[in-house]
């Protein structure tokens, strides 16, 4: 359900449909609105349109470095799983020589017990 939620920033009223509950709509109002008046304060002389295109580039700037690092982060999850795999594949084969070696180490002692228990007869 959406929810029609008025906004005021920089004095001028919004009217917004959003899935997100108000209260996080009026804090995201109120934060852009911070952002909007830290530049427009700064004494730059920038009107709250140019300091709107200001606050907006950055915001996409920082949404695209945030994109960047979460592909780099599921790059590296995949790479983790993908060594995390053949390392499991490798421990599987490890085990079974494991197996085959202890099979012939128990042979080998069988072989040595009949030796020895010849040797005994003899």
């Amino acid at each position: 359900m959406l929810n029609e939620v008025k906004v005021i920033i920089c004095g001028k009223e919004y009217k917004i449909k959003t899935g997100e509950s108000p209260n996080y709509v009026y804090a995201l109002a109120r934060a852009l609105e911070a952002r909007i008046n830290d530049i427009t304060n700064s004494g730059g002389g920038f009107s709250p349109y140019t300091a709107s295109i200001m606050v907006a580039l950055s915001l996409l700037d920082d949404v695209n470095q945030a994109n960047q690092r979460l592909d780099n982060i599921r790059n590296q999850s995949k790479e983790y799983v993908d060594e995390a795999g053949r390392l499991r594949i490798e421990r599987d084969a490890a085990q079974k020589e494991i197996e085959v070696l202890k099979s012939k180490i128990v042979q080998l002692e069988n072989v040595v017990k009949l030796k020895q228990l010849k040797d005994s007869i003899q």
